[in-house]
């Protein structure tokens, strides 16, 4: 009887144990890191763009996040110790998710990466529970901002049927080039990203000038961009402009432009004004004016000399011009093209900026 008194005491000792060690965690937390252009308002942190994250170093064995989805279509991986452990399809509403479990114990850090864009819905993050302590935040060496359309959001990567779905279960951002090239430089990046945007047109009714300086892209609140200085802006569009310039019969193009298509002088304008735009806001940073894998940057097509027109004329010897070799196979880029274009702008930012 005294041998049993003792294992029930020891088994509550052990659960009031395990108990200590969970630890809630705020998403107001300091040693939190946000990635990407997610507010942390009064209730909660927000992601929306392709590529937000929240990171933390912890000393301990498993995580827990509570999340809040708009419409029950986001993914996010979870990368643990730089490895994706897993990947989550967010429910509608708000829930608890499981991260990690199991780990060895000691120090790890954990990502929890959205890598399906806006469209799809917000998430909003409201803390982490935690079978262990949170320690410093993760640091990161460079930062890097990047402007693009769905070659940057990571549509259709992963689609290996051929078919170039542009759904949420086959779009994974932290493929993407953008990405690719961040993890290289251990760069803290924001990506203002948007399947079918253009500079001058889209296969919608805005354009990148319009929500570019908004912190979420529907929303009407602009954001403070005095809260992240980039060393290296990369803008890669022109993609959606170049079949939608040509488009007759799409209501945008009758929108915007009648029944004749704009001038090469008129495109050329409105890139530069949105270089400027970009340029107002960093004064210091390097500009990479940028374009491809997709037909746009084929030989003998017009839209890399539209962009070195443009950059030529802004007399600026900090904005740059990068075109990715057109990869020559139908739809958007796979994992394995989105790789050789993240391995195309390494080099390229190695070479020329000498990180």
């Amino acid at each position: 009887m005294k041998q049993l008194r003792l294992l029930a005491l020891s088994a509550l000792m052990f659960a009031g144990f395990c108990a200590k060690a969970q630890t809630n965690i705020s998403f107001k937390d300091p040693k939190i890191f946000y990635m990407g252009r997610s507010p942390v308002r009064d209730t909660s942190a927000e992601l929306s763009w392709t590529g937000a994250s929240i990171a933390i170093n912890f000393n301990g064995t498993a995580v827990k996040a509570t999340l809040n989805d708009e419409k029950g279509l986001n993914y996010y991986n979870v990368v643990i110790d730089d490895k994706v452990t897993q990947v989550i399809k967010l429910k509608q509403g708000k829930s608890e998710y499981e991260l990690a479990s199991g780990l060895p114990a000691g120090k790890h850090k954990l990502e929890l990466f959205k890598r399906t864009e806006y469209d799809w819905g917000r998430t909003w993050f409201y803390g982490f529970n935690i079978n262990g302590k949170l320690l410093t935040p993760p640091t990161y060496k460079h930062r890097i901002e990047y402007f693009g359309d769905s070659i940057t959001c990571g549509m259709a990567d992963e689609d290996t049927t051929g078919k170039d779905r542009g759904d949420n279960d086959y779009e994974n951002g932290y493929a993407s080039y953008a990405n690719v090239a961040a993890r290289a430089f251990n760069a803290d990046i924001h990506c203002i990203s948007k399947s079918g945007i253009g500079i001058v047109i889209s296969w919608f009714d805005y354009v990148m000038p319009d929500i570019y300086d908004k912190v979420y892209a529907h929303g009407d609140e602009k954001w403070d961009f005095s809260k992240y200085t980039p060393e290296v802006v990369v803008v890669n569009l022109f993609q959606n402009d170049s079949w939608l310039t040509r488009a007759k019969d799409h209501e945008q193009f009758k929108k915007l432009f009648g029944t004749t298509p704009p001038a090469p002088e008129f495109i050329i304008s409105h890139y530069q004004d949105f270089i400027k735009s970009i340029r107002a806001k960093y004064p210091k940073a390097k500009i990479v004016c940028a374009l491809g894998s997709m037909d746009a940057s084929k030989e003998g097509s017009a839209w890399p000399g539209y962009i070195e027109k443009a950059v030529a004329g802004l007399n600026d010897k900090d904005v740059y011009t990068h075109f990715f070799a057109f990869k020559n196979t139908p739809g958007h880029p796979s994992v394995k093209e989105q790789q050789a274009m993240g391995e195309d702008l390494i080099a390229y930012i190695k070479s020329t900026f000498k990180w």
